[in-house]
């Protein structure tokens, strides 16, 4: 059954449903939805305020780390108060502060390749907001598995790019939309891609990476706009630039 938007959450979220694109059918869709976010670091920050703020019914975080004062620069979730504090838990306590409609679900493992049908058991979407290959690869094959949308992201320095997986599904075409390993076919070598640790990285990147990201689970889980299935959004920091470049499924 339907739970009903309760006189709070109209007001609560009176500027989604103005807009026609969303209305109230959408914010009654978000707030059935249950999203899962791979990390509560820098990219999983923002997208877990974001879809918290929005109406998400049901928000999943996998993160087994803690925190400490080095993620403080970007993963503005959590404060000083909270060194130490395990992230699912730092990140729950922002949540019922921000929106106490949100049920809120930390789990404190990694999503592998053995686990990830179990995790995301449930889930209407997956946001992967990781910072490495293996989890990156695990994540997608999991999505396409259970055939529920994949919102990827990634950062480096001042750069960051984001895309929409769907590889269950076909285009306009009739060709099944691309999949990770088409636009990826294969990680880089160990080493050849350094950590944020090593090379640096601008705080506020994973804020506008994180955000793109957020505005992307909410067109899919509305029907709101044209969503990047197909298509690799780039941002260039320094020089303060967009591109969008499309992929399409390779050829066996």
């Amino acid at each position: 059954m339907t739970d009903p938007l309760g006189p709070d959450e109209i007001d609560r979220y009176r500027r989604h449903i103005v807009l026609a694109e969303i209305g109230g059918a959408g914010q009654q869709k978000l707030k059935q939805a249950g999203v899962l976010i791979i990390g509560a670091g820098g990219l999983g920050t923002p997208v877990i305020q974001y879809l918290a703020a929005a109406g998400i019914g049901r928000i999943g975080v996998l993160d087994d780390d803690a925190v400490s004062l080095s993620n403080l620069q970007r993963q503005v979730i959590h404060d000083t108060a909270g060194i130490g504090t395990p992230k699912v838990e730092s990140a729950g306590a922002a949540v019922a502060r921000l929106n106490p409609h949100v049920r809120f679900t930390g789990i404190a493992e990694r999503l592998t390749a053995e686990n990830a049908a179990r995790l995301l058991a449930g889930y209407d979407l997956l946001v992967d907001g990781s910072d490495n290959f293996d989890t990156r690869y695990a994540a997608a094959d999991a999505a396409e598995a259970a055939r529920i949308p994949l919102v990827t992201g990634a950062v480096g320095r001042f750069d960051g790019s984001l895309t929409v997986l769907k590889p269950y599904e076909a285009a306009a075409d009739g060709t099944l939309n691309p999949g990770y390993r088409d636009l990826f076919p294969s990680a880089p070598p160990p080493g050849v891609v350094p950590a944020c640790a090593e090379a640096g990285i601008v705080g506020a990147l994973t804020g506008v990476i994180g955000t793109l990201m957020a505005m992307e689970t909410i067109k899919l889980l509305t029907g709101a706009g044209e969503p990047l299935i197909g298509r690799l959004m780039l941002y260039d920091g320094l020089a303060a630039r967009f591109e969008t470049l499309k992929y399409r499924r390779r050829k066996a």
